[in-house]
């Protein structure tokens, strides 16, 4: 067994070159997640900028709890820009799923975000972006006209992939060329299918699309904040990777130690030292 998952999370922490933080509960994430949002945009406004975020669908439910901050003390999202990071595709197509979907990124924004948000606030809906599987590098070209992200946050599925940025072999692919490839279409790993299926479809992993398109790693990297987010008790392994692991583009969450800038939060779940037990 690989001695990394022995690690304890006050050892983590103390490797780390990232600030790592566990909270109470998994509610107290999402809420983490809601004030680091709501903090970058008073902040922004508070000197006259705007705010460009890149931003997950999962963990999910940050959104209605950033709603409930912008009523207890109001914002402008006037200036506010997300370009949110992926999208599954059609079976055979380069069409995003339907929003109907119960898989849909942007069917649960609809439904999470846009919907339920208070015109008074000024959330312009032109400003959210999903990537275009007609044409992946336009999303590249928006981040870049726009100045840059100031706030990214992200996940981290079982590959180690931030978005849906897959991992590759190091021996086709260095870091540093990684962490330049940009948005576009690409196959999901049969381990991404079979935990996300899990998650979302209660091991149905045959409904789950085999392609997405993602924003790129790119663009993640050269956020100017990073925060990243782990609550799913598999992440537990997936957190001691990312820590311990040297960069490789065979776990992309690694390559996130070659910058500054980022911070982890996670559950008790991913805190807790894994246990391996059949069950």
């Amino acid at each position: 067994m690989n001695s990394i998952y022995s690690k304890t999370f006050e050892e983590l922490a103390k490797a780390s070159n990232a600030p790592l933080m566990a909270v109470e509960n998994e509610n107290d994430l999402y809420w983490e997640m809601a004030l680091s949002l709501y903090q970058e945009v008073k902040q922004n406004n508070a000197a006259g900028k705007k705010t460009v975020c890149i931003m997950p669908v999962g963990p999910v439910f940050q959104y209605r709890r950033f709603i409930r901050l912008l009523e207890i003390e109001s914002l402008s999202l006037e200036n506010l820009s997300i370009f949110f990071m992926d999208e599954y595709l059609e079976n055979g197509t380069d069409h995003w799923i339907s929003d109907d979907s119960p898989l849909s990124f942007h069917g649960f924004i609809k439904r999470e975000l846009l919907d339920p948000m208070p015109s008074r606030f000024g959330l312009r809906k032109e400003n959210i972006h999903f990537p275009d599987p007609s044409d992946p590098g336009l999303y590249d070209k928006m981040i870049s006209d726009i100045g840059g992200i100031d706030l990214c946050h992200a996940g981290v599925g079982i590959t180690g992939h931030l978005a849906f940025n897959e991992p590759i072999s190091n021996s086709e692919i260095s870091c540093d060329e990684f962490t330049q490839l940009g948005t576009r279409i690409l196959d999901l790993t049969p381990q991404t299918i079979t935990i996300n299926s899990n998650t979302a479809l209660r091991g149905a992993w045959e409904e789950i699309p085999k392609r997405a398109i993602t924003i790129g790693f790119k663009q993640i990297f050269e956020a100017r904040k990073l925060n990243v987010y782990m609550n799913r008790e598999w992440q537990s392994c997936v957190l001691r990777k990312a820590l311990l692991l040297d960069p490789t583009p065979e776990f992309p969450v690694t390559l996130l130690r070659n910058r500054n800038n980022v911070s982890f939060t996670v559950t008790p779940v991913v805190a807790r030292q894994p246990e391996f037990a059949l069950k």
